[in-house]
C-alpha cells in the first residue's frame, strides 16, 4: 500500500468542507426528520400481547382450564400437524 501525501491534504479538506455545512445561519445544526417503520409482524406481535388482557381471552383460558381439569380436554392430532405444516412453510 502506498501513501500519497497530496490525497492525506484531499482528505482532510474534504472532512472540513463537511463539517462546515452542518451548522446553518442561525448557528444551530438542520435536524433532519427521525422516522420509525415497525414490521408487520411486530404490530401482529403487540396486538397479540394486548388482546391477552382481552374480557373474551380470559374467558376463553377459563373454559380451556376447566376443560384441562375434567378430563374432557382433547387435542386433534391432524390439526397441530396441519399447524406445524403451515408454520414451516412460512419459514
Amino acid at each position: 500500500m502506498r501513501i500519497n501525501e497530496s490525497n492525506r491534504v484531499g482528505m482532510i479538506n474534504a472532512y472540513n468542507k463537511t463539517g462546515n455545512n452542518q451548522v446553518g445561519k442561525s448557528g444551530k445544526i438542520p435536524m433532519g426528520k427521525d422516522e420509525v417503520n415497525i414490521s408487520t409482524e411486530a404490530l401482529e406481535m403487540q396486538k397479540q400481547v394486548e388482546d391477552v388482557n382481552s374480557p373474551q381471552r380470559r374467558e376463553k383460558v377459563e373454559q380451556l382450564k376447566k376443560q384441562v381439569e375434567e378430563g374432557k380436554y382433547h387435542v386433534s392430532s391432524e390439526r397441530i400437524a396441519d399447524k406445524l405444516l403451515s408454520f414451516w412453510k412460512k419459514l
